[in-house]
């Protein structure tokens, strides 16, 4: 009784403490000067009454519900049968080719808000998907994964603006910097693991940013940099851009009608669909190679994998090359259908974002990928809750590490099975 008691009050306090300055203190422009507003009685009563609900929880009703078990059975519980299933190598292959064939045919009914929110889907798939190898199967916790894709971004940002590369040529180069970036950041994580490891890819990630805010010269600073039509993606040469430079044929005039934004929408999601599916592709045949079989042999026991011949560095250097290099497609698609890219937009909550897609998929399944990033796009695209939308972000977060800790659709190892 006593030790709730210690907890309940610290929690209590602790509330109070962060709650009031986040929800009582206001900022307020009084002509040309700025002013604190204290908070509302109303405020101050939430605050309270939730402080008083914290200390009640831990005094009466924390050792009863969750010593019994009652919390846990109070959420939905799936059947045993059908969450095994669903871990299946060939049910999640038919689940994927219906995805796939639900994903071919989506832009051709759905609205342009639909279609522009299923683009994005896709991009945090790719991105999903190129973390996942680093952190669901080789076991390297990366807190700095979106400074590739801001390599990739303004890898295509600058060749196409400096040296007048389309979109289909700097691809390959994008990918192949992110690359780079990515086996030179292995070097000096080599001997770190767990928190000393996440400090240091967090760093890294950071120091992206501000590198590229600060070389106005050559990235446009905090202004970042524009990508041309003549650079926008084509299809054999044909744009879907409204205007372009005399001699490019557009896909309009090529039809003999008016111009039409939603092809060049739909456009943009084909491509994107074109660019996740080969990632799948790639990644899934990488898995049933001895590299993939050592990635997870390195996320499960380093010692051992070491003792088994296989060389660590040699692993991890791999798997961070790898992974940053999907980053780096990802980013140069991203520079590609925003037409500007600047240093804010991978900023730290976007590496958070894509951390929470692979825990909450499952770490290592490429099928729990696909539904997480779902998810949270549409958590992130609640207009009605803008302002609460980080909140609701963070209890889905809690709810599942609750209910399923493994993830939506967590990857099924291989293992034996002795029979009596």
């Amino acid at each position: 009784m006593t030790r709730n008691l210690k907890t309940g009050l610290f929690s209590a306090v602790l509330l109070m403490l962060i709650s009031y300055p986040i929800l009582g203190l206001k900022l307020s422009v009084v002509g040309i000067r700025l002013q604190v507003e204290g908070a509302s009685a109303e405020t101050l009563w939430i605050i309270g009454g939730a402080a008083l609900a914290i200390l009640l929880w831990h005094l009466l009703l924390r050792d009863r519900l969750l010593g019994s078990g009652l919390a846990k059975a109070a959420l939905p519980s799936l059947p045993e049968g059908f969450k095994h299933s669903m871990t299946l190598p060939h049910v999640q292959r038919w689940i994927m080719f219906g995805l796939l064939v639900i994903a071919l045919v989506w832009p051709f009914f759905g609205t342009r808000a639909a279609v522009d929110i299923a683009t994005l889907m896709l991009i945090y798939i790719m991105l999903g998907v190129g973390l996942n190898i680093v952190v669901g199967l080789a076991g390297l916790l990366d807190l700095g994964y979106v400074g590739f894709y801001a390599v990739g971004a303004y890898t295509y940002a600058m060749l196409a603006e400096y040296a007048g590369f389309g979109f289909w040529t700097a691809l390959p180069i994008a990918g192949l910097t992110a690359a780079t970036f990515g086996f030179l950041l292995g070097f000096p994580v080599l001997r770190l693991r767990g928190d000393y490891l996440a400090i240091v890819t967090l760093g890294f990630g950071e120091i992206i940013r501000i590198m590229l805010r600060n070389l106005t010269e050559y990235t446009g600073g905090p202004n970042g940099i524009s990508v041309a039509n003549e650079n926008k993606p084509t299809l054999f040469g044909i744009s879907f851009e409204r205007r372009v430079p005399e001699g490019v044929q557009t896909l309009h005039d090529l039809l003999g009608t008016s111009y039409n934004s939603m092809y060049k929408v739909i456009f943009l999601y084909l491509i994107a669909l074109l660019l996740v599916v080969l990632a799948l592709f790639v990644i899934n045949r990488l898995m049933r190679m001895p590299i993939g079989r050592a990635w997870e042999a390195l996320r499960e026991d380093e010692i051992a994998c070491r003792a088994l011949g296989l060389n660590p560095t040699t692993v991890k250097l791999s798997a961070f090359t790898i992974g940053a290099s999907f980053a780096g497609f990802a980013g140069c698609f991203f520079a590609a259908r925003q037409g500007l890219v600047t240093p804010e937009s991978f900023t730290f909550i976007e590496s958070a974002m894509i951390l929470a897609i692979v825990v909450l998929g499952g770490m290592g399944s490429q099928l729990g990928i696909i539904f997480a990033a779902a998810v949270m796009v549409m958590l992130q695209e609640i207009r009605d809750f803008n302002e609460y939308r980080m909140l609701i972000f963070g209890l889905t977060m809690i709810l599942m590490m609750i209910w399923r800790p493994q993830g939506l659709i967590p990857m099924q190892r291989p293992h034996l099975e002795l029979k009596p």
